[in-house]
């Protein structure tokens, strides 16, 4: 259930002086739309800024602010981005800070379940062919430390989620796994382990065997699809194939 508070512009002596707020803003005693104005104006925010974080128009918080609101389901998501309670923003208190708890960052929500950092990448590595002059969007995702040993020990900021797109390594990989790359690896020092490679200006998936004439035999567990040799600096290998995540 939404809880809606009312503007009370008489909430507080007009000679009641306030404590500094966070942002080191001495204020008179205000109403709910000069508490809303004044905090939004500290932390350097409009109010078409303060609307799309609350999830509201631009003219939900100008009414607000001109008293031409007497009141908002949304105060408590006002007061969480203004970085105050909703009891102060009602004038139910004159402490801005009284009773404000600070929404923990993503890495502290992070650390105290440990868990780490991920790069995912949406380059889909074309187990056949994929062009890598395309622009490459990444996210980060957490994933439980214990869980990623499990697959390498390498630290979290050398791997690497993406995407495998085709079917030439089946029944090893299915179009669309989830593959977990070790960019710490680019070294072949074990043949016939499945790696992340660029070739020909494509990305690709593939089981590696360095051959005596120093060429770099680039094999797809898929018997229709032919192998390749690599020579003399022809493919890049961008890290090794760790783990696999499919969709059941």
């Amino acid at each position: 259930m939404s809880l809606k508070y009312s503007h009370r512009n008489d909430c507080a002596s007009s000679k009641m002086q306030l404590p500094i707020i966070p942002q080191g803003i001495v204020v008179n005693a205000m109403g709910t739309g000069e508490r809303i104005a004044t905090l939004r104006t500290a932390l350097g925010l409009t109010q078409a800024a303060l609307a799309r974080e609350v999830g509201v128009q631009q003219g939900t918080i100008a009414k607000l602010e001109t008293g031409l609101s007497s009141g908002s389901s949304h105060l408590h998501k006002i007061a969480r981005i203004l970085k105050t309670t909703p009891s102060y923003l009602a004038c139910e208190t004159d402490d801005p800070s009284e009773g404000y708890v600070p929404v923990p960052s993503v890495q502290t929500v992070a650390d105290s379940l440990g868990l780490v950092p991920v790069r995912e990448l949406d380059l889909s590595l074309g187990m056949g062919v994929t062009y890598l002059d395309v622009p490459v969007t990444e996210k980060m995702r957490h994933f439980d430390r214990g869980w990623l040993r499990t697959y390498t020990h390498a630290d979290p900021e050398h791997l690497l989620f993406t995407q495998g797109v085709g079917d030439s390594m089946q029944p090893t990989i299915h179009d669309s796994d989830l593959l977990l790359i070790d960019t710490s690896q680019q070294t072949i020092t074990m043949a016939d382990k499945i790696w992340a490679i660029a070739y020909a200006n494509c990305g690709a998936v593939k089981r590696l065997r360095p051959r005596a004439d120093g060429g770099v035999e680039m094999i797809s567990d898929n018997a229709l699809v032919p192998n390749e040799t690599a020579y003399d600096g022809e493919m890049h290998v961008l890290g090794r194939v760790v783990a696999i995540v499919r969709k059941m």
